[in-house]
């Protein structure tokens, strides 16, 4: 397991925490095999910010030493971005918060682990494997034994999971749509022709020119939220398109310009969930995880992701998705296929019984539909 490097000082762990407006008091984060306690300095007694300790530096020294070092309880695997590190602390302090004995300091550690789609910024996620990359290195975490829970975007998560491991649990999903972001225009349909729009999503991509074909799209448009916008304010792109989930968690929706509606930009399968994984043999995870799911949320996933198992879509694929419950409690799916230049999309919609096994059905009749209809060479365009 390789942990993330760049964040090997406190002032980095400052900086992180700053960029995502997250309170990080109580449990710890592991940063290069060591573990920082997280704490306010304005909440140490005044002797102790002004040193005017009243025990010599030597025998607190040997206090220190005769403390035992608290083993954490749950040992929470993600990525060090600022986004993947909010779903961490949200899991963390939901985790806290239903759960006394977790609410102790140092029960709970966040270990940051590097994933290949992480170390990889220079090639288009299809050019480098498509599947996984942002969650092989966690789940070969979990399967040893180095962490005991995994927090993962579950739109990152191959419908397939590694074998000793299961997904049990879906937070409460946050907003679907996709938000637009330009300095210059207020929607897509305000920008000149020939305006570059930044993004690394085939999906994005093939929706964007199927309805405005004079656009270009920078497809290599990869990188966290921050370096997204930064390149935005450079001047590399004119507008992007970013997932408003993402923007909410962080609390940057003040960089939105307009919210793009499902019927204009249908959301990737699964977009705004959070999925927490652990081993299939631990019982007492699996309790845990239990208590924070959100069954709702994990329906609508379920079905989203049997639409997608059925095409086998990957990174190469324009695939959307989305269920959600209407007025009358039933089940609205919503699909659609591309080819990557827009020029062909395909859409379908299923209703039925808000249920497990109904939903899957449902998600894989859609895709058996549209495979049909796309018929052979339909993503080669």
């Amino acid at each position: 397991m390789e942990t993330l490097s760049s964040l090997s000082t406190s002032q980095g762990l400052m900086s992180l925490h700053s960029s995502s407006g997250i309170s990080r008091t109580g449990g710890s984060v592991s940063v290069i095999g060591f573990s920082l306690p997280l704490f306010k300095t304005g909440a140490l007694p005044n002797c102790i910010r002004k040193q005017r300790l009243r025990v010599p530096r030597a025998s607190l020294a040997v206090e220190q030493q005769k403390k035992e070092p608290k083993v954490a309880l749950i040992r929470i695997g993600t990525r060090g971005s600022p986004l993947a590190l909010a779903q961490a602390y949200e899991t963390r302090d939901k985790l806290m918060a239903m759960h006394s004995e977790l609410a102790e300091e140092g029960a709970i550690q966040i270990v940051i682990i590097k994933t290949t789609g992480d170390k990889i910024l220079t090639q288009p996620l299809a050019d480098i494997g498509g599947k996984g990359l942002f969650t092989k290195e966690i789940d070969e975490a979990l399967i040893n034994g180095d962490i005991d829970i995994a927090v993962h975007s579950m739109k990152d998560v191959p419908t397939y999971l590694p074998e000793k491991t299961i997904l049990p649990c879906n937070l409460q999903r946050e907003d679907v749509r996709d938000a637009f972001i330009s300095l210059t225009a207020s929607s897509l349909a305000d920008l000149p022709a020939g305006s570059v729009i930044g993004t690394a999503s085939l999906r994005r991509k093939s929706q964007i020119l199927h309805r405005y074909p004079s656009l270009t799209v920078l497809e290599n448009f990869r990188g966290n939220v921050q370096t997204r916008l930064r390149k935005l304010n450079e001047g590399v792109v004119q507008a992007t398109l970013l997932a408003l989930a993402g923007l909410k968690r962080l609390n940057m929706t003040e960089n939105v310009t307009s919210i793009l509606s499902i019927d204009d930009m249908l959301p990737a399968v699964a977009q705004g969930a959070i999925g927490i994984a652990c081993r299939s043999d631990d019982d007492k995870m699996a309790a845990y995880l239990a208590s924070l799911n959100h069954e709702e949320t994990r329906l609508a996933v379920a079905c989203e992701r049997a639409f997608l198992e059925t095409l086998d879509g990957s990174c190469r694929t324009p695939i959307a998705g989305y269920a959600c419950k209407d007025g009358d409690d039933n089940c609205m799916f919503r699909g659609l296929v591309a080819s990557p230049d827009g020029t062909k999309v395909l859409e379908t919609t299923r209703k039925g019984p808000y249920a497990f096994d109904d939903m899957v059905i449902m998600g894989k009749d859609a895709g058996k539909e549209l495979l049909s209809r796309a018929g052979p060479g339909f993503f080669d365009s």
